[in-house]
Protein backbone atom coordinates (compact mmCIF):
# COMPACT_ATOMS: atom_id res chain seq x y z
CA UNK A 1 0.00 0.00 0.00
CA UNK A 2 2.83 2.40 0.95
CA UNK A 3 6.61 2.29 1.34
CA UNK A 4 9.05 3.71 3.85
CA UNK A 5 9.86 6.34 1.21
CA UNK A 6 6.22 7.46 1.20
CA UNK A 7 6.37 7.85 4.98
CA UNK A 8 9.61 9.84 4.80
CA UNK A 9 8.04 12.21 2.26
CA UNK A 10 4.96 12.57 4.47
CA UNK A 11 7.12 13.40 7.47
CA UNK A 12 8.79 16.25 5.65
CA UNK A 13 5.50 17.48 4.22
CA UNK A 14 3.50 17.62 7.45
CA UNK A 15 6.21 18.62 9.92
CA UNK A 16 5.21 22.31 10.04
CA UNK A 17 1.64 21.34 10.97
CA UNK A 18 1.99 18.69 13.69
CA UNK A 19 3.55 18.30 17.12
CA UNK A 20 6.40 16.05 18.15
CA UNK A 21 4.61 14.33 21.01
CA UNK A 22 6.36 13.32 24.25
CA UNK A 23 7.19 9.97 25.76
CA UNK A 24 6.83 8.97 29.40
CA UNK A 25 8.06 6.03 31.41
CA UNK A 26 5.17 4.10 32.97
CA UNK A 27 7.01 3.99 36.29
CA UNK A 28 6.39 4.76 39.98
CA UNK A 29 2.77 3.66 39.76
CA UNK A 30 0.76 2.66 42.81
CA UNK A 31 -0.56 -0.28 40.78
CA UNK A 32 2.24 -1.24 38.37
CA UNK A 33 1.51 -2.89 35.05
CA UNK A 34 1.71 -6.70 35.40
CA UNK A 35 4.59 -7.14 32.96
CA UNK A 36 8.27 -7.77 33.66
CA UNK A 37 9.35 -5.44 30.86
CA UNK A 38 9.88 -1.73 31.29
CA UNK A 39 7.16 0.28 29.56
CA UNK A 40 7.40 3.64 27.86
CA UNK A 41 4.26 5.43 26.70
CA UNK A 42 4.14 7.47 23.51
CA UNK A 43 1.68 10.24 24.34
CA UNK A 44 0.19 10.82 20.90
CA UNK A 45 -2.99 11.99 22.58
CA UNK A 46 -1.15 15.32 22.90
CA UNK A 47 -1.11 15.65 19.12
CA UNK A 48 -3.10 18.48 17.49
CA UNK A 49 -6.85 17.68 17.92
CA UNK A 50 -5.98 14.94 20.41
CA UNK A 51 -4.84 11.99 18.28
CA UNK A 52 -2.50 10.65 15.61
CA UNK A 53 -5.24 11.28 13.05
CA UNK A 54 -3.92 14.81 12.54
CA UNK A 55 -0.92 13.29 10.76
CA UNK A 56 -2.86 11.37 8.13
CA UNK A 57 -5.47 14.04 7.47
CA UNK A 58 -2.82 16.72 6.97
CA UNK A 59 -0.78 14.52 4.63
CA UNK A 60 -3.94 13.81 2.61
CA UNK A 61 -4.59 17.54 2.30
CA UNK A 62 -1.05 18.52 1.37
CA UNK A 63 -0.74 15.64 -1.10
CA UNK A 64 -3.93 16.64 -2.95
CA UNK A 65 -4.19 19.36 -5.65
CA UNK A 66 -5.93 22.44 -4.28
CA UNK A 67 -8.64 22.40 -6.95
CA UNK A 68 -9.80 18.99 -5.68
CA UNK A 69 -10.72 20.37 -2.27
CA UNK A 70 -12.20 23.71 -3.32
CA UNK A 71 -15.72 22.38 -2.61
CA UNK A 72 -14.69 21.28 0.86
CA UNK A 73 -13.89 18.03 2.65
CA UNK A 74 -16.22 15.29 3.83
CA UNK A 75 -15.55 12.20 5.90
CA UNK A 76 -17.09 9.60 8.18
CA UNK A 77 -15.55 9.07 11.58
CA UNK A 78 -15.96 7.57 15.01
CA UNK A 79 -14.58 10.86 16.34
CA UNK A 80 -10.82 11.31 16.12
CA UNK A 81 -10.48 11.33 12.33
CA UNK A 82 -13.40 13.73 12.15
CA UNK A 83 -11.59 16.07 14.51
CA UNK A 84 -8.46 15.87 12.39
CA UNK A 85 -10.42 16.57 9.19
CA UNK A 86 -12.20 19.50 10.84
CA UNK A 87 -8.86 21.02 11.79
CA UNK A 88 -7.33 20.26 8.38
CA UNK A 89 -10.23 21.96 6.60
CA UNK A 90 -9.76 24.97 8.89
CA UNK A 91 -6.10 25.18 7.85
CA UNK A 92 -7.10 24.91 4.17
CA UNK A 93 -9.88 27.47 4.52
CA UNK A 94 -12.58 25.16 3.16
CA UNK A 95 -15.74 23.73 4.77
CA UNK A 96 -15.79 20.30 6.43
CA UNK A 97 -18.74 17.93 6.82
CA UNK A 98 -18.26 14.99 9.19
CA UNK A 99 -20.72 12.10 9.40
CA UNK A 100 -20.57 10.20 12.70
CA UNK A 101 -22.44 7.24 14.21
CA UNK A 102 -24.79 7.45 17.16
CA UNK A 103 -22.11 6.00 19.46
CA UNK A 104 -19.79 8.99 18.96
CA UNK A 105 -18.59 10.80 22.06
CA UNK A 106 -20.64 14.00 22.55
CA UNK A 107 -17.47 15.75 23.67
CA UNK A 108 -15.80 14.92 20.34
CA UNK A 109 -18.84 16.23 18.43
CA UNK A 110 -18.58 19.47 20.40
CA UNK A 111 -14.88 19.78 19.55
CA UNK A 112 -15.48 19.09 15.85
CA UNK A 113 -18.06 21.85 15.76
CA UNK A 114 -15.65 24.15 17.61
CA UNK A 115 -13.20 23.56 14.75
CA UNK A 116 -15.96 24.69 12.38
CA UNK A 117 -17.19 21.35 11.04
CA UNK A 118 -20.77 20.55 10.10
CA UNK A 119 -21.30 17.33 12.10
CA UNK A 120 -24.13 15.00 11.09
CA UNK A 121 -25.08 11.97 13.20
CA UNK A 122 -26.18 9.14 10.92
CA UNK A 123 -26.49 5.43 11.69
CA UNK A 124 -25.75 3.08 14.54
CA UNK A 125 -22.18 2.40 13.40
CA UNK A 126 -19.45 3.75 11.14
CA UNK A 127 -20.27 1.90 7.91
CA UNK A 128 -23.68 3.56 7.78
CA UNK A 129 -22.16 6.99 8.41
CA UNK A 130 -19.62 6.24 5.69
CA UNK A 131 -22.32 5.55 3.10
CA UNK A 132 -23.86 8.92 3.92
CA UNK A 133 -20.47 10.60 3.54
CA UNK A 134 -19.99 9.08 0.09
CA UNK A 135 -23.48 10.20 -0.94
CA UNK A 136 -22.65 13.72 0.18
CA UNK A 137 -19.34 13.70 -1.70
CA UNK A 138 -21.09 12.67 -4.93
CA UNK A 139 -23.80 15.32 -4.63
CA UNK A 140 -21.65 18.21 -3.40
CA UNK A 141 -18.29 17.72 -5.08
CA UNK A 142 -16.56 17.73 -1.70
CA UNK A 143 -13.36 15.69 -1.45
CA UNK A 144 -13.83 12.50 0.58
CA UNK A 145 -11.08 11.76 3.13
CA UNK A 146 -11.18 8.09 4.13
CA UNK A 147 -10.05 7.48 7.74
CA UNK A 148 -7.85 4.49 6.88
CA UNK A 149 -8.12 3.10 3.31
CA UNK A 150 -6.09 5.90 1.70
CA UNK A 151 -2.33 5.70 0.98
CA UNK A 152 -1.73 9.36 1.85
CA UNK A 153 -3.56 8.98 5.16
CA UNK A 154 -1.68 5.79 6.00
CA UNK A 155 1.68 7.34 5.11
CA UNK A 156 0.86 10.23 7.42
CA UNK A 157 0.07 7.84 10.26
CA UNK A 158 3.36 6.08 9.55
CA UNK A 159 5.29 9.20 10.52
CA UNK A 160 4.49 8.29 14.11
CA UNK A 161 6.70 5.21 13.69
CA UNK A 162 9.67 7.27 12.52
CA UNK A 163 9.21 9.65 15.43
CA UNK A 164 9.13 6.79 17.93
CA UNK A 165 12.34 5.36 16.47
CA UNK A 166 14.01 8.76 16.96
CA UNK A 167 12.91 8.90 20.60
CA UNK A 168 13.32 5.34 21.86
CA UNK A 169 15.74 3.06 20.05
CA UNK A 170 15.89 0.19 22.51
CA UNK A 171 12.32 -1.17 22.53
CA UNK A 172 11.51 -4.69 21.33
CA UNK A 173 7.69 -4.59 21.39
CA UNK A 174 5.14 -1.97 20.38
CA UNK A 175 1.46 -2.07 21.34
CA UNK A 176 -1.05 -0.23 19.16
CA UNK A 177 -4.85 0.05 18.97
CA UNK A 178 -6.74 -0.84 15.80
CA UNK A 179 -9.94 0.63 14.40
CA UNK A 180 -9.93 0.29 10.62
CA UNK A 181 -6.20 -0.39 10.56
CA UNK A 182 -4.64 2.76 9.13
CA UNK A 183 -2.37 3.44 12.11
CA UNK A 184 -1.04 -0.09 12.45
CA UNK A 185 -0.43 -0.22 8.68
CA UNK A 186 1.59 2.98 8.53
CA UNK A 187 3.33 2.40 11.86
CA UNK A 188 4.33 -1.20 11.13
CA UNK A 189 5.58 -0.29 7.65
CA UNK A 190 7.94 2.25 9.20
CA UNK A 191 9.05 -0.04 12.01
CA UNK A 192 9.59 -3.17 9.94
CA UNK A 193 11.68 -1.15 7.46
CA UNK A 194 13.94 0.30 10.14
CA UNK A 195 13.68 -2.12 13.10
CA UNK A 196 12.48 -5.43 11.61
CA UNK A 197 12.85 -7.39 14.87
CA UNK A 198 10.40 -5.23 16.83
CA UNK A 199 7.21 -7.16 17.61
CA UNK A 200 3.99 -5.43 16.62
CA UNK A 201 1.13 -6.24 19.01
CA UNK A 202 -2.25 -4.97 17.82
CA UNK A 203 -5.25 -4.45 20.09
CA UNK A 204 -8.93 -4.61 19.13
CA UNK A 205 -12.18 -4.51 21.10
CA UNK A 206 -13.87 -7.83 21.82
CA UNK A 207 -16.97 -6.26 20.29
CA UNK A 208 -15.26 -5.23 17.02
CA UNK A 209 -12.45 -7.67 16.15
CA UNK A 210 -12.20 -6.57 12.52
CA UNK A 211 -8.59 -7.46 11.77
CA UNK A 212 -8.50 -10.50 14.08
CA UNK A 213 -11.51 -12.06 12.35
CA UNK A 214 -9.95 -11.46 8.95
CA UNK A 215 -6.57 -12.86 10.00
CA UNK A 216 -8.26 -15.94 11.42
CA UNK A 217 -10.20 -16.44 8.19
CA UNK A 218 -7.22 -15.76 5.94
CA UNK A 219 -9.13 -13.08 4.01
CA UNK A 220 -11.08 -9.90 4.66
CA UNK A 221 -14.42 -10.56 6.32
CA UNK A 222 -17.30 -8.33 7.36
CA UNK A 223 -18.30 -8.63 11.00
CA UNK A 224 -21.91 -9.77 11.40
CA UNK A 225 -22.38 -7.22 14.19
CA UNK A 226 -20.52 -4.65 16.25
CA UNK A 227 -21.17 -4.63 19.98
CA UNK A 228 -18.35 -2.36 21.18
CA UNK A 229 -19.38 1.09 22.34
CA UNK A 230 -15.96 2.50 21.40
CA UNK A 231 -16.82 4.32 18.18
CA UNK A 232 -13.20 5.18 17.40
CA UNK A 233 -12.31 1.47 17.25
CA UNK A 234 -15.49 0.07 15.70
CA UNK A 235 -15.32 -0.94 12.04
CA UNK A 236 -17.32 -3.68 10.35
CA UNK A 237 -14.83 -4.34 7.52
CA UNK A 238 -11.27 -3.29 6.73
CA UNK A 239 -9.65 -2.62 3.36
CA UNK A 240 -7.93 -5.37 1.33
CA UNK A 241 -4.66 -3.42 1.23
CA UNK A 242 -4.75 -2.83 4.97
CA UNK A 243 -5.32 -6.56 5.48
CA UNK A 244 -2.31 -7.50 3.33
CA UNK A 245 -0.02 -5.38 5.50
CA UNK A 246 -1.63 -6.73 8.67
CA UNK A 247 -0.93 -10.29 7.54
CA UNK A 248 2.70 -9.42 6.93
CA UNK A 249 3.50 -7.11 9.83
CA UNK A 250 1.31 -7.85 12.86
CA UNK A 251 3.00 -10.37 15.14
CA UNK A 252 0.34 -10.75 17.85
CA UNK A 253 -3.28 -9.74 18.48
CA UNK A 254 -4.95 -8.99 21.81
CA UNK A 255 -8.68 -8.48 22.30
CA UNK A 256 -9.85 -6.30 25.19
CA UNK A 257 -13.30 -5.47 26.48
CA UNK A 258 -14.77 -1.98 26.57
CA UNK A 259 -14.75 -2.16 30.36
CA UNK A 260 -11.04 -3.06 30.35
CA UNK A 261 -10.33 0.00 28.22
CA UNK A 262 -12.33 2.17 30.60
CA UNK A 263 -10.39 0.80 33.56
CA UNK A 264 -7.12 1.41 31.71
CA UNK A 265 -8.23 4.99 31.01
CA UNK A 266 -8.97 5.43 34.71
CA UNK A 267 -5.54 3.96 35.55
CA UNK A 268 -3.85 6.48 33.25
CA UNK A 269 -5.71 9.33 34.90
CA UNK A 270 -5.05 8.16 38.46
CA UNK A 271 -1.40 7.26 38.00
CA UNK A 272 -0.22 9.93 35.54
CA UNK A 273 -2.93 12.55 35.10
CA UNK A 274 -3.34 11.47 31.47
CA UNK A 275 -6.85 12.03 30.07
CA UNK A 276 -7.21 9.30 27.47
CA UNK A 277 -10.25 8.14 25.54
CA UNK A 278 -10.98 4.42 25.49
CA UNK A 279 -9.14 3.78 22.23
CA UNK A 280 -6.14 5.68 23.57
CA UNK A 281 -6.10 3.39 26.61
CA UNK A 282 -6.39 0.17 24.57
CA UNK A 283 -2.64 -0.49 24.60
CA UNK A 284 -2.59 -0.14 28.38
CA UNK A 285 -5.64 -2.41 28.68
CA UNK A 286 -3.72 -5.07 26.74
CA UNK A 287 -0.74 -4.75 29.09
CA UNK A 288 -2.99 -4.88 32.16
CA UNK A 289 -4.64 -8.07 30.86
CA UNK A 290 -1.74 -10.28 31.91
CA UNK A 291 -1.58 -11.84 28.44
CA UNK A 292 1.47 -14.14 28.27
CA UNK A 293 2.55 -12.78 24.90
CA UNK A 294 4.43 -10.05 26.78
CA UNK A 295 6.45 -12.40 28.98
CA UNK A 296 9.57 -12.31 26.78
CA UNK A 297 9.50 -8.56 26.13
CA UNK A 298 12.24 -6.46 27.70
CA UNK A 299 11.10 -2.95 26.77
CA UNK A 300 7.63 -2.10 25.49
CA UNK A 301 6.36 1.02 23.77
CA UNK A 302 2.63 1.53 24.37
CA UNK A 303 0.96 4.11 22.16
CA UNK A 304 -1.62 6.22 23.99
CA UNK A 305 -3.23 7.45 20.81
CA UNK A 306 -6.36 9.44 21.69
CA UNK A 307 -7.47 12.06 24.21
CA UNK A 308 -10.76 12.01 26.11
CA UNK A 309 -12.31 12.47 29.51
CA UNK A 310 -13.89 9.04 29.95
CA UNK A 311 -11.40 7.96 32.61
CA UNK A 312 -11.51 11.20 34.56
CA UNK A 313 -15.08 10.88 35.83
CA UNK A 314 -15.32 10.18 39.58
Amino acid sequence: MITIEDIAVARERISPYIRRTPIMEASHARDPLPVAASVVMKLELQQVTGSFKARGAMNRLLGTPADQISAGIVTASGGNHGLAVARTAKVAGVPAVVFVPETVSPAKVEKMRAWGADVRIVGAEWSVSNEAAHDYARSSGASYFHPFADPLVVAGQGTLGLEIIDQIRDFDTIVVAIGGGGLVTGLSTALKARLPDVRVVAVEPVGSPTIKASLDAGHVVSLPEITSRVATMSCRRTDERIFEVAQRNIDEMVLVSDDAMLEASQWLWFEFGIASDLSGAASIAALRSGDPIFKDSKRICAIVCGAGAEGTAP
